[in-house]
């Protein structure tokens, strides 16, 4: 057997001091983590990455506290300054990673883990790499005394994370405790990933406590049922599955899958019930003219009356809007505008065509509504929708009223490449009954009985609804096309193809609001 060759001294001490950036050299902090239900850095990293293909950057930086710690101690407790960060591949695509590390000072901050943050944003900068982060933590660590602070205002790591905005995908997951600094990076991203561990915040219970502001649980600051039902948080899974989770909503900006089927598409002639007044899962439809087991909801409890999806045509990201008419009738409300122009804006920004599926009556009205600032918000959907560069594919399942309608149209019903309704679908100015009402109002109000009255209504209703049906509209083409609902998702794919033949379909890389 030969003999092995020695290793140099040089080296020893390199792969000693990188066993000392392991989690097998702090077993009792790995598992105190394990005992709160939580996992150490390494372990998400590891987790979502392909195996053997993480090129980390500054695994060997410890905290700037030479001041106030031995070298052993800072050795042992500040590995990595708290942040794990690198390149790496999922399914091999490449991508970037960072997790900050709640074994580290729960997490927080230290000024040369945001030298290794900037450092690897800039990467991410010059390469356009997709990335994820694991963004629990306390926020920012007021104990660094190696070098000179004041302020420490003049940090750049959010400047350069909000820079990405549009020209790199970026997926947030908080899966603990996350304020602050934390928080600001949670906020700043595309997409955010949490579970019910979470709590999400501006500031933690200390600066809580520090404002005067009384006492406060840390799992009580930001919980996850407040973030979801607020709009901060776009998906939310159990703790087993959020790596899964990330991995899943990142692989919609990794490109094409060649992998995908098809559903049976007949169920959707009778998606739709024949009734204005019947409302349905609209889900449903998305479902079964996406590719099978493609789809995700973004934010389904923050204006749920607006169903907004990345799913996936003929493997293909595309996203999808969509009036749920379970709640307000599919009407547009003021956090349905936010929505919905937010992620006609991901959308567009990276390059996902647009499908949207009509079902409403119109904008929301009313006093009450207008106190929501209606005006602004539901305007925001149309600008949105007239800047889109990616194709926007119309379909108008039952009901197309109002602003309401062309709003979810991109502004007209021209304004996308295809516009075309279901069989059964209506489109007018305002909803059929209402417009009946407001318009022979007089000849109404002659009629002294009540149920003479509203017979009345219903026969002129019928008559304008036999005047505004999808083929009416077709005759007059304010519309493109009537189709059989089967024939939804070939429709679909085929604009998209056109759109993107030789591969011509590209992000527009603008900035992506926040809200």
């Amino acid at each position: 057997m030969p003999e092995q060759p020695d290793i140099r001294d040089d080296l020893l001490e390199v792969l000693a001091r990188r066993a000392l950036t392991e989690d097998a050299a702090r077993p009792e902090a790995v598992a105190k983590q394990h005992a709160r239900g939580g996992t150490s850095a390494r372990e998400k990293v590891h987790a979502l990455v392909d195996e053997g293909s993480f090129v980390e950057y500054g695994r060997f930086v410890t905290a700037a506290q030479s001041d106030k710690r031995t070298r052993d101690d800072l050795l042992d407790r500040t590995v990595a300054d708290g942040i794990v960060g690198g390149l790496a591949t999922i399914d091999g695509h490449q991508v970037a990673v960072l997790s900050y590390d709640y074994l580290v000072m729960a997490g927080t901050q230290g000024m040369r883990g945001h030298r290794k943050t900037d450092r690897l944003l800039d990467v991410v900068s010059r390469l356009g790499l997709p990335t994820v982060f694991f963004a629990a933590g306390g926020g920012g660590r007021p104990g660094d005394t190696d070098i000179p602070l004041v302020s420490a205002l003049d940090v750049t790591t959010f400047a350069a994370w909000a820079r990405l905005s549009g020209r790199a995908p970026r997926i947030a997951v908080v899966d603990d405790n996350c304020f602050a600094g934390n928080a600001v990076i949670a906020g700043c991203a595309d997409l955010v990933v949490a579970t019910p561990r979470s709590s999400l915040g501006m500031g933690g219970p200390a600066m809580i406590a520090g404002g005067g502001l009384g006492d406060v649980a840390a799992a009580d600051v930001g919980p996850l049922e407040v973030m979801t039902a607020n709009g901060c948080v776009d998906v939310a899974v159990d703790d087993e599955h959020v790596v899964d989770a990330a991995r899943a909503v990142l692989s919609y900006f990794l490109g094409r899958d060649d992998h995908w089927t098809a559903a049976d598409q007949t169920p959707l002639r009778d998606a739709v019930p024949a009734g204005e007044r019947t409302s349905y899962d609209v889900e449903a439809v998305v479902t079964t003219i996406a590719d099978v087991d493609s789809v995700t909801v973004l934010r389904p409890e923050f204006a749920p009356e607006l169903l907004t999806a990345l799913a996936r045509v003929e493997g293909r990201t595309v996203g999808f809007v969509a009036n749920d008419t379970r709640h307000v009738a599919g009407a547009i409300t003021a956090d349905a505008g936010d929505k919905a122009a937010r992620f006609l804006q991901l959308c567009d920004a990276f390059g996902f065509a647009v499908v949207s599926l009509v079902d409403t009556p119109g904008m929301m009205v009313g006093p009450d509504a207008e106190r929501t600032g209606l005006v602004r918000h539901t305007s925001r959907l149309l600008v949105a929708g007239a800047r889109l560069q990616v194709p926007l594919v119309g379909v108008v399942l039952r009901r197309g009223y109002g602003l309401g309608a062309q709003a979810m149209l991109g502004g007209s019903t021209h304004e996308p490449l295809l516009t075309v309704a279901w069989p059964g679908a209506h489109l007018g100015a305002m909803g059929l009954e209402g417009a009946v009402r407001l318009s022979m109002r007089r000849e109404l109000e002659a009629i002294a009985d009540d149920e003479e009255r509203e017979a009345r209504v219903r026969e002129l209703t019928a008559y304008a609804q036999a005047s505004s049906t999808a083929l009416e509209v077709a005759r007059v083409f304010e519309i493109d096309d009537v189709i059989d609902p089967v024939e939804t998702r070939a429709v679909i794919a085929r604009v998209v193809d056109a759109a993107d033949r030789d591969g011509r379909l590209r992000g527009s890389g603008n900035p992506v609001d926040t809200w």
